[in-house]
C-alpha cells in the first residue's frame, strides 16, 4: 500500500473535519428547521394555521433551504478547501526545502540552508537543521584538509626515499653511509607520521585504553627530565630546569600518557628555543595538579594560538619538517589529557616563549 504525504494527509484531515461540520449541519437543520419554521408561523398567527397551508409553508421553506444549503456547501466548502491547501503547502514547504537541502549536501554543496519560517515548531527544526549543517559542512572542510596535509605529509619522505634509490640504481648517487643515514631517517619519519595518525584515530574512536591510577607526578617529571637535560647540557645557552614541590599532590592518570605528554611538550619547546631556558613547573589546586612546560623560545602569533590543537598545524611547515615534526603531537597531547579528565591550553607571545599548562584530577 503506497504511503501518503504529510501534505496529504493534512489536507483530507482539513477536509474530513469541513465534511462532518457540513453532514452535521445538514442534518440537523433538515430534522429541525422546518417544524421551527411552522411552530414560529403559529406563533404569529395566534395557533390557527389549517393542515394546507402548513403543508405548503413547509414545502416552500424546505425548497428554499435546500437551494441555500446547496449554495452554501459550494461556495463554503469550495472556500475552506481552497484555505486548507493553502494552509497544508505553507506549513509542508519548509519540509520540503529541508529535503532540498539534504539533496545538495549530497551533491557536494554544503553552504545550502534553510531558509527561516514562521511557524515557531518549524522554525525551532529549521534552527537545529541549519545548526547540524554548518557541523557538517566543517567536519567536510576538516576531512578535506586532512587529506590534503596527509598527502602532502606523506609525499615528501616517499619523494626523498624515491629519488635516492633511483638515483642509487642508476649509478648516479653513490652508495654511501651518510646516504643510508638519511633514508634511515626518512623511513623513521614515516613510520613515526603512521603511528601518529593510528594512535590518533584510536584516541578519537574511544579505544586507546588508559590505565589509570594514583601516581607521585614529582618522581615521574624528574626521570621525564634528566635525560632531556644531559642531552642538552652541551647545547649553549639552553637550560632545561624542574620545579616541582614535594608535597604534590598524587593524580589519578596513565603513567605513560604522562610521560608522552610531557615528552611531547618539551620536544616542541627545545626545538624552537636555540637559547634561553625551557622549565617544567608542577602545582596544585583543589582537587587538580597542574604541569607548565614553559619556553623562551621564538613564541606563536596570537592569531595562530587557536589552532596548535589542530592536526597538522603548523606556523610555519617548513622548521617543523626539518625537525622532524609530523603535527600531530599537540593534537594527541590534548585528546590523551582528555580522556583522562582534564584540560590543557597555551600562552605565547612572539619572540618571548611559549608555555602549554595542562591540569590532571587529584588522586
Amino acid at each position: 500500500m503506497a504511503k501518503i504525504s504529510l501534505r496529504s494527509r493534512l489536507f483530507l484531515s482539513h477536509l474530513a473535519v469541513m465534511g462532518v461540520g457540513i453532514l452535521t449541519l445538514v442534518i440537523i437543520g433538515r430534522l429541525y428547521s422546518p417544524r421551527l419554521f411552522v411552530v414560529y408561523i403559529e406563533r404569529y398567527e395566534n395557533g390557527v394555521l389549517n393542515v394546507e397551508r402548513r403543508t405548503q409553508l413547509v414545502k416552500g421553506f424546505e425548497a428554499a433551504w435546500s437551494r441555500g444549503m446547496l449554495w452554501a456547501i459550494l461556495v463554503g466548502g469550495g472556500t475552506a478547501g481552497g484555505l486548507s491547501y493553502w494552509v497544508s503547502r505553507r506549513i509542508i514547504r519548509p519540509l520540503d526545502q529541508m529535503a532540498e537541502v539534504t539533496r545538495s549536501f549530497a551533491a557536494g554543496h554544503m553552504d545550502e540552508r534553510v531558509p527561516p519560517s514562521e511557524i515557531i515548531e518549524i522554525q525551532r527544526l529549521a534552527s537545529s537543521f541549519n545548526r547540524m549543517a554548518a557541523d557538517l559542512e566543517g567536519v567536510e572542510e576538516h576531512r578535506r584538509e586532512l587529506i590534503g596535509d596527509l598527502t602532502h605529509e606523506l609525499r615528501t619522505p616517499l619523494t626523498i626515499i624515491y629519488g635516492y634509490l633511483e638515483g642509487l640504481a642508476d649509478g648516479t648517487v653513490s652508495p654511501e653511509p651518510e646516504l643510508y643515514q638519511r633514508l634511515a631517517g626518512e623511513t623513521t619519519r614515516l613510520q613515526r607520521l603512521v603511528n601518529d595518525l593510528q594512535e590518533l584515530s584510536k584516541l578519537e574512536a574511544g579505544y586507546l585504553p588508559i590505565q589509570a591510577q594514583a601516581i607521585a607526578l614529582c618522581p615521574l617529571l624528574s626521570g621525564l627530565v634528566r635525560p632531556f637535560a644531559d642531552q642538552f647540557v652541551s647545547q649553549e645557552g639552553v637550560v632545561i630546569t624542574l620545579q616541582c614541590p614535594p608535597d604534590l599532590p598524587s593524580v589519578y592518570a596513565d603513567p605513560s600518557r604522562i610521560e608522552q605528554i610531557v615528552i611531547n611538550l618539551l620536544s616542541n619547546a627545545l626545538r624552537y628555543t636555540e637559547k634561553g631556558s625551557v622549565t617544567v613547573n608542577a602545582w596544585a589546586q583543589p582537587g587538580r595538579v597542574y604541569v607548565s612546560v614553559a619556553d623562551t623560545g621564538i613564541g606563536i602569533v596570537e592569531e595562530d594560538l587557536p589552532y596548535v590543537f589542530e592536526r597538522f598545524w603548523r606556523a610555519d611547515r617548513s622548521r617543523n619538517r626539518s625537525s622532524g615534526g609530523t603535527g600531530l603531537g599537540l593534537t594527541i597531547c590534548r585528546r590523551l589529557v582528555e580522556v583522562q579528565g582534564g584540560t590543557i591550553e597555551v600562552k605565547s607571545q612572539v619572540g618571548q616563549g611559549t608555555e602549554f599548562t595542562f591540569w590532571l584530577p587529584q588522586a
